[in-house]
């Protein structure tokens, strides 16, 4: 499939001419992404030599960018905020060569053996190698007050920032196994969970139902939606629907200290899906043990190929083994 030509115009539609990207460069080793993984991968790229150029996406540092205090990752012991830690991986990444840039992957070409990249819809990078690392989006419910209290309550990661909330109160927003096992992994560390249900029934398997109905600290709030979030610098209270649309509908107002959203995540490869195997949700498929996609060439690491640990300390990980097996991919082809 050729995805670099023009694209037939709709009946009646008028036509305007639009000139194509032409190649501006070519690269030996091509990231896309810039969090954990695309940073660890530039890092470990840039010293075998492959000279890494990386695109950041449009969110440079990727979701931990969005984080406070990040204490599980190893080598801060005083703990270190999310954008420090980022800035941090990024001058690694440049004192070796990297070439960082700000932009984003909009089409793709990886039928061949040079990958073909288009940046931002003006200008095509070739590239022996490319390593993707463009991590995965959170699920938010679209409210407001989300975004005003993101990082001050607000989270979409309990392994995460559940620490935090030690002996505090804490709403989860699901009702499937994400929102089942952050749930109970909270109630390890809070005086109190409640469980935000939109449904009258969880979506979970049986085995993790047992496991939340079974945690004496645990509350399902059935047929609750969220609202809004209130507070002033920090959430205080949850605002919830009660039965939305029936006739007992009514307003409570829930007091919390933290609100996680457990509702899922959308792994960003959309743009890669006309060459690269995914599964049902979108996640890349790789080969076990590796990060192979099923194009040579091309490797997957980070959030984008893994839905179970999203982990920062596992994104580097595994923007490691990318670099590692895009630079035995060129020496064979050397």
């Amino acid at each position: 499939m050729d995805l670099f030509k023009p694209m037939d115009p709709k009946p009646g539609e008028r036509v305007r001419e639009k000139k194509e990207p032409e190649v501006s460069e070519h690269v030996r080793c091509l990231v896309l992404g810039s969090g954990p993984a695309g940073y660890t991968a530039a890092i470990y790229a840039a010293r075998a030599n492959m000279q890494p150029v990386m695109y950041t996406g449009m969110q440079m540092g990727g979701q931990l960018t969005t984080t406070t205090e990040v204490e599980n990752f190893p080598g801060y012991p005083e703990g270190v905020t999310g954008p420090v830690m980022m800035e941090d991986l990024k001058k690694q990444a440049e004192r070796f060569g990297t070439q960082v840039r700000f932009g984003m992957a909009t089409r793709v070409d990886f039928s061949g053996r040079v990958k073909k990249v288009e940046i931002d819809e003006k200008s095509i990078i070739e590239a022996d190698t490319v390593i993707l690392a463009t991590g995965a989006t959170a699920k938010y419910l679209g409210l407001e007050s989300e975004q005003k209290f993101m990082g001050f309550g607000v989270s979409a990661c309990a392994t995460c920032d559940g620490f935090f909330y030690k002996n505090k109160v804490v709403a989860v927003v699901g009702g499937g196994d994400t929102a089942a096992e952050e749930s109970t992994y909270l109630a390890g560390l809070c005086e109190k969970v409640y469980m935000i249900v939109r449904r009258d029934e969880l979506r979970a398997s049986k085995a993790m139902q047992r496991r939340v109905f079974n945690t004496k600290n645990i509350e399902v709030l059935w047929k609750h939606q969220a609202k809004q979030l209130l507070g002033d610098q920090v959430v205080t209270a949850v605002e919830l629907y009660k039965n939305k649309g029936e006739e007992n509908e009514e307003i409570v107002t829930l007091p919390v200290d933290g609100f996680f959203l457990a509702i899922g995540h959308t792994p960003n490869s959309e743009v890669f899906r006309d060459y690269l195997e995914t599964d049902d949700t979108g996640y890349v498929i790789t080969v076990p043990g590796s990060t192979k996609t099923n194009m040579p060439g091309v490797f997957a690491c980070g959030d984008l190929q893994d839905k179970v640990y999203r982990q920062a300390v596992t994104a580097a990980g595994t923007g490691c083994m990318a670099a590692l097996d895009a630079e035995r991919y060129l020496g064979e082809l050397e």
